[in-house]
């Protein structure tokens, strides 16, 4: 088999392949084969016709479009793999010369990696927030633990953000009530998400009883964008009792007796969320950093896979309909034109960043365990709610193990390069990455 590339683009290229007949006996062989199952001719067993009959009966036509067939994918991959081309995404390719009992020829049009230099890590200097587990802190955290276990307790004072109501609402247009936008008994906390443009507004400073007036313009169903008058009638008010902080909270709440020792733990829980809050920002720092480096071209095709494969996503969530996204997305305070520049932005990002990890994983070299392999399956099956044996016979059987494996590889080979980075706190203290980011030591015992 010969091969050559022509070099179309930085991010593409042409593949053309020669391949002898002397190297298709397999595919010949197997190929009759197949037709031989297929032709029932007297005076022979099923699948024993010799060669010529079978020529006879379909012609040299089939024979030559199975081998073909056949050959394709691996003699292509072999031509990748002896010419070194990085190909990602799937190749266009065009049979151009078939002689028969001489030779097959073949090109393949592929998107391929494109080539860059590293950034030095070593000369890299990122700066993240300092990490304060301060009283207020360790308090705050202590106000969402009373937050969990406290009640509400009916009140009639003026209503303010936070605040619990039931409500009925009435919305109309032209004075024809909407039933579609009104209801009885609803539940709501003032300024948790604005149910309705305007609620807020008119429900603040109002006691159990009142009833208020306002304008919206509708967000969804048959009125959508219609101005209406939207009646509201406050029919009860709550508002959140928390705890006091002492030890009969601390033994509700935590496995501690005394309050003293609940503080004490959370005090930790700061520590440790803040820290993981600081590793977080570290890796994020130090990669966009490197990738503003590191400029190269990126292969249109896999951009446009990607930025595809999202809005068909967020289409099939909502049955493809796509006047049911674009009012989704005028809901969000978007249009159909903003969401696709940064769908397209979005997409790009992602390649960009993956070609990168890509490169890196080559050069850092990490090696990924089976525990580490398994550990991340099991953390993406958790993710997507699926049984942990289920989801790894879906990746077997669909071939995506060794994506995973990829991603582990590319992960550590980032972890690899950050312990070489320079990263100060925003107080200007020294942070070693190593902490973070490092491969603990294990102590080799004797046996």
């Amino acid at each position: 088999m010969k091969s050559s590339v022509e070099k179309l683009s930085d991010t593409r290229s042409k593949i053309t392949v020669e391949v002898p007949f002397s190297e298709l006996k397999p595919e010949i062989d197997q190929a009759y084969a197949a037709l031989a199952q297929q032709v029932q001719i007297p005076g022979f067993r099923k699948g024993k016709a010799p060669r010529q009959l079978i020529d006879a009966r379909f012609g040299r036509g089939p024979v030559l479009e199975q081998v073909v067939n056949d050959m394709l994918p691996t003699r292509y991959s072999e031509a990748v793999e002896a010419e070194g081309i990085k190909a990602i995404g799937q190749p266009q390719v065009e049979v151009t010369k078939i002689e028969d009992g001489e030779l097959v020829e073949f090109t393949a049009e592929v998107d391929v990696r494109p080539e860059f230099d590293l950034p030095n890590f070593e000369e890299i200097n990122v700066e993240v927030p300092a990490i304060k587990a301060d009283d207020a802190a360790v308090d705050a955290e202590l106000d969402n633990l009373r937050a969990r276990f406290s009640t509400l307790k009916d009140h009639n004072h003026k209503l303010k953000k936070g605040e619990f109501v039931t409500i009925n609402l009435e919305a109309s247009i032209d004075g024809e009530t909407i039933e579609e936008a009104s209801t009885e008994g609803l539940s709501y906390e003032i300024g948790s998400e604005d149910l309705i443009d305007g609620l807020d507004k008119a429900l603040t400073g109002l006691k159990k009883g009142d009833t208020a007036e306002f304008t919206t313009e509708l967000a969804s169903g048959e009125y959508e964008g219609k101005e209406a008058l939207v009646k509201v009638e406050i029919t009860a008010t709550k508002q959140r009792e928390l705890p006091e902080l002492d030890d009969e909270f601390a033994q509700l709440a935590s496995e501690f007796d005394t309050i003293e020792e609940l503080r004490e733990s959370t005090v930790g829980d700061v520590e440790a969320k803040l820290k993981n809050e600081q590793a977080a920002a570290i890796r994020d720092e130090v990669l966009k950093a490197a990738l503003a480096e590191a400029e190269f071209a990126l292969p249109e095709s896999i951009v446009e896979e990607q930025a595809h494969s999202q809005l068909h996503q967020l289409l099939g969530q909502l049955a493809h309909d796509d006047a049911a996204l674009n009012s989704f997305l005028e809901s969000q305070g978007t249009t159909r034109e903003d969401f696709e520049k940064q769908n397209r932005e979005d997409a790009e990002k992602a390649v960009r960043t993956q070609l990168f990890l890509d490169v890196l994983a080559e050069t850092e070299e990490p090696e990924v365990s089976q525990q580490e392999l398994t550990d991340h399956i099991l953390f993406t099956a958790q993710s997507y709610g699926m049984d942990p044996n289920q989801f790894i016979g879906q990746l077997q059987q669909s071939g995506q193990i060794a994506n995973l494996f990829a991603d582990v590889r590319r992960g550590k080979a980032l972890a690899q390069a950050i312990c070489r980075v320079n990263v100060k706190d925003s107080e200007g203290n020294e942070v070693d990455p190593k902490q973070y980011f490092g491969e603990e030591e294990v102590e080799e015992t004797e046996a």
